[in-house]
């Protein structure tokens, strides 16, 4: 009797050594995580980690999040067979099949890889090979054998049954979420914010995200726009914490009472005092930001360091080597770029100088922060924060 399954792979974790029982138990819990809902079990087996329990109408779903999980680099839907040749050669026939269709293949050469775990079945590994690769000959007449370069293969694996299974599809990569502490990304609503947070994330770090909005200069469609961002990384992170900042009097009081020129490196600065007193009290260990160097007058180096300079704790910028069209291609495979240019203000275009400084100088930066009730404020926007729990559309 044929059961389905997905043969899920993982990659940077077999370099663990001692520690891989710890990122592997991680892992199995992160696919758990991201298969709610699918009444599925994650199972290791002999090195495998195989998921298992789903409808079969539902394992184009399972295969999607399975993909999705960081710390998967490859997943490939499978059968589970009784140990005869005839049930594994048919199976290997229909994964054949399934993984041309998949390619969008008429025809294709293909090879056959057995592996024995159970040492008692016969033949061995070869004679598998050669006769489940005889009887696909038989069945198809649309295929060739290639040992050497093969567009597809043929994996059958002998355990407690018989594995057959023969796409290989990517997934995601990196290491499991939870592995590399606890960031929180400064969410606007446009392309690199939601592309850094993905880049950390697919690293091991626990996202949290907080977005600032100017009421009434952003409006609904802004904060729309974030919290659908939030729940597109939610397909990849799991469920996100998304705090919600009123920030409309910080910019009305930098606006008038701060030189023109420092508008948005001061604005940042006091962004950053308040993400700095949220992750103080939630446990956050750094920030994280989508700035790239030089793209724009709040990101050129001197601008960078005078915007540090107000933070106890490492400020990730994944994205800082990366040009424009490096980011837009991230963005557009993980799904953020279409949300990220449709229509709506965030805070950061609201109060924009004609003529920015880009070698602002952090003496100069102070002293005009003088001018502001900064204590206040920044105590005001974390008591007036609203957070809401984003989790992956269904």
């Amino acid at each position: 009797m044929e059961q389905r399954m997905v043969l899920v792979k993982y990659g940077e974790i077999h370099l663990k050594g001692l520690n891989r029982p710890y990122f592997k138990r991680l892992l199995r819990q992160r696919l758990q995580n991201n298969l709610e809902g699918m009444h599925c079990q994650v199972l290791e087996m002999q090195g495998r980690v195989f998921v298992s329990g789903f409808e079969a109408d539902r394992e184009t779903e399972v295969v999607k999040r399975c993909a999705n999980t960081f710390g998967v680099v490859g997943v490939s839907p499978a059968a589970r067979v009784d140990k005869t040749m005839d049930a594994i050669a048919e199976a290997a026939v229909a994964e054949l099949k399934d993984a041309m269709a998949h390619r969008g293949l008429a025809a294709c050469t293909f090879k056959v890889r057995a592996r024995r775990e159970d040492k008692t079945f016969e033949p061995n590994s070869q004679g598998i090979a050669r006769e489940i690769g005889g009887r696909i000959l038989q069945a198809m007449d649309n295929v060739k054998v290639d040992v050497h370069t093969p567009q597809i293969t043929v994996q059958v694996e002998i355990r407690d049954g018989a594995y057959v299974y023969a796409s290989a599809r990517e997934a995601v990569g990196g290491m499991p979420i939870g592995t590399s502490g606890r960031g929180m990304v400064m969410l606007s609503g446009g392309i690199d914010s939601p592309v850094a947070a993905y880049t950390m994330a697919k690293r091991g770090m626990t996202i949290t995200a907080m977005h600032f909005m100017s009421p009434p200069y952003t409006g609904q469609a802004a904060q729309q726009k974030v919290e659908d961002l939030t729940r597109r990384l939610a397909e990849y992170c799991g469920p996100i914490r998304l705090h919600l900042v009123r920030f409309t009097e910080f910019q009305e009081q930098i606006y008038e009472k701060c030189k023109h020129e420092l508008l948005t490196v001061i604005m940042r600065r006091c962004m950053m005092r308040i993400a700095l007193a949220v992750a103080q009290r939630d446990g956050e260990q750094a920030l994280i930001t989508g700035e790239s160097l030089g793209q724009v007058a709040s990101q050129t180096i001197e601008a960078i360091c005078t915007t540090d300079a107000v933070s106890d704790r490492p400020v990730f910028r994944p994205l800082i080597g990366m040009d424009k069209t490096e980011i837009i291609d991230i963005a557009r495979k993980i799904g953020t770029f279409d949300i990220s240019i449709r229509p709506g203000e965030d805070c950061c275009t609201v109060f924009v100088p004609k003529h920015p400084s880009t070698k602002p100088t952090l003496a100069v930066v102070e002293a005009e922060e003088q001018n502001l009730e900064m204590d206040r404020l920044v105590q005001e926007a974390v008591e007036s924060m609203e957070t809401v729990v984003i989790k992956r559309a269904q």
